[in-house]
């Protein structure tokens, strides 16, 4: 699979200037990640969405947006969000900003001790 580079590239540049952003290749396409939690991603054409579980059943009756099924399973907390649902800049920064949002709110996991420490 690829990923739509111009739809990347919005988000790119909306998401510039944010504290401990990182980029990384996944499922095929491009995520985005903040403080090392994936908030979102580009995967074909599609804006690929993390969201909290109630907002996962909100969203998914919305127009354009549809489970991911990466697996063929609806991979839970993501969504697909289709570029109906993108074309504007406006509408593209409210997906960001939930995704960010969500992602920020995730607590780090906790180092595991090295094996001597377990000792």
């Amino acid at each position: 699979m690829a990923y739509d580079e111009k739809l990347a590239g919005r988000v790119r540049a909306l998401l510039k200037g944010r504290r401990g952003l990182a980029e990384k290749k996944m499922f095929g396409g491009l995520a985005f990640l903040v403080k090392g939690k994936m908030c979102c991603g580009v995967l074909d054409s599609d804006l690929v969405a993390r969201v909290s579980g109630d907002d996962y059943r909100k969203y998914i009756g919305r127009a354009h947006v549809r489970p991911m099924d990466f697996t063929g399973r609806p991979i839970k907390g993501f969504v697909y969000v289709g570029p109906g649902a993108t074309r504007t800049r406006r509408d593209l920064q409210r997906w960001l900003d939930r995704c960010v949002a969500f992602a920020s709110s995730l607590s780090r996991p906790q180092a595991r001790p090295s094996s001597a420490a377990r000792r």
